[in-house]
């Protein structure tokens, strides 16, 4: 009951340490997923992963444009926007997360996350489970 009090009254909350380039991006279950900041355009090793196009807000907040799981950050072609959509939406940065642990794996943790962020670039998943 309270992480939904909690929820309510901060919808939008998480853990950054802007001293790291490390944020922990809270999914809908109440689950955080740990993320490390780059630029936008950081090259990636072809591993899987996670990733968050975002924007920083004037107070300091991430907001995410993008949230999407990949079989290989370097080239995240199975999101379904381009970065040029992440960017003209607002984007400066790409949070990431690796995965070994399976596609299965990713995709929880895509949904969990567009569940409570609702990305404005991923409009396919706001009216229900994909």
């Amino acid at each position: 009951m309270a992480n939904f009090f909690t929820r309510l009254l901060h919808p939008h909350r998480y853990t950054s340490n802007p001293t790291s380039g490390l944020i922990q991006w809270p999914g809908d279950s109440g689950t955080e997923y740990p993320y490390t900041i780059y630029p936008i355009d950081a090259p990636f090793h072809a591993v899987p992963g996670n990733f968050i196009y975002a924007k920083q807000a004037a107070d300091g907040r991430w907001i995410p444009i993008y949230i999407a799981q990949t079989r290989d950050l370097r080239q995240r072609l199975e999101g379904k926007i381009r970065l040029e959509e992440a960017k003209a939406h607002g984007a400066t940065h790409i949070h990431a997360d690796y995965c070994s642990a399976g596609q299965s794996a990713r995709c929880t943790e895509e949904k969990d996350l567009i569940h409570r962020w609702q990305p404005v670039c991923n409009e396919v998943f706001k009216n229900g489970p994909a």
